[in-house]
């Protein structure tokens, strides 16, 4: 086909989670909550690691790091979902939805790297005592977490240019509710293929290698716990990593999922609904897990609530 003659499509319409107007009042004020509660808790998080002076440590400052992606993340998805909850026509231009892939697309890039480096602090932490205020320098930290940002930032440029460049001259309708790359691909009017292969070679670059990075990470840590004779050392040494090995599990389980699986076993109404899971409910649930599961922010906490209660 002529790339000369295909007009260019300037919007595109989202059919979203439901067309049932009470299902949407109900989704707006379920999605309005988490979001609510997602800019809380993690703000919380970055606040009390700020205020308390215990936590100034390198597995702090990358947690508040992850805490900010978590509002990022979320904030460049939900708005646009909740406005879209409240209209009839659902709608978002080319440069929008543009901008939505990139954004989100860089930010989950950005957290493969991130929990990548918090791997490795743990792996220095707890296999090199002595060495980790000097190998884990303030230098350092800040190296690593640049280095994760613009990475992630870096390497989606590569998916977005390549499937930006295809021709969109219609249908512009989208089984879904945001725009996402699997999804804006099958409304492309020109082989895709080269752009599907693309998008999978950064996919396995960006999460099998930082992935395979956290599992050698953890098969040493987990060698260096079970050298502890104390039964009560072990289950000591190796808590300090649950918190960060959930959030690991969770991200990557339904990302890997969402964009590693063959394309013939893909269904538009399955990836809906997985990915409300990991763009909306996983950055909610990434600061409950860190501190419910960590005894060192629930301490930071009650001493921030205490401060409050007797100022």
């Amino acid at each position: 086909m002529d790339r000369k003659n295909l007009t260019s499509v300037s919007e595109f319409i989202l059919e979203g989670l439901s067309t049932d107007p009470t299902m949407q009042i109900l989704l707006f004020m379920a999605f309005f909550i988490i979001y609510t509660v997602t800019l809380l808790g993690n703000i919380l998080i970055i606040t009390i690691i700020k205020m308390d002076s215990h936590l100034h440590t390198p597995m702090y400052f990358f947690l508040s790091n992850l805490s900010f992606l978590e509002i990022c993340y979320s904030s460049a998805i939900v708005p646009k979902t909740l406005e879209h909850f409240l209209t009839d026509r659902k709608t978002i231009s080319f440069p929008e939805c543009a901008t939505q892939i990139y954004i989100s697309l860089s930010l989950g890039e950005t957290e493969c790297l991130l929990l990548s480096v918090m791997a490795y602090d743990r792996y220095v932490a707890i296999c090199h005592p002595l060495h980790y205020t000097v190998i884990m320098s303030k230098r350092m930290c800040f190296m690593m977490a640049g280095a994760s940002w613009t990475g992630g930032f870096l390497m989606s440029l590569v998916d977005t240019a390549f499937t930006l460049r295809l021709p969109y001259c219609g249908p512009n309708e989208m089984n879904h509710f945001i725009c996402e790359i699997p999804v804006l691909l099958r409304l492309a009017c020109t082989d895709t293929r080269i752009t599907e292969l693309v998008v999978f070679v950064v996919a396995v670059v960006i999460l099998l290698i930082p992935f395979l990075f956290i599992l050698i990470s953890y098969i040493r840590i987990i060698i260096t716990v079970l050298s502890i004779r104390s039964a009560e050392g072990r289950y000591k040494v190796f808590s300090t990593c649950a918190s960060h090995l959930l959030v690991v599990s969770l991200f990557y389980g339904i990302v890997m999922f969402m964009y590693m699986r063959p394309k013939s076993s893909h269904s538009q109404d399955q990836d809906k609904k997985i990915s409300v899971f990991y763009l909306v409910i996983t950055p909610m649930l990434n600061p409950m897990i860190y501190t419910l599961r960590n005894k060192q922010v629930k301490g930071a906490l009650r001493k921030a609530a205490l401060r409050k209660i007797f100022a």
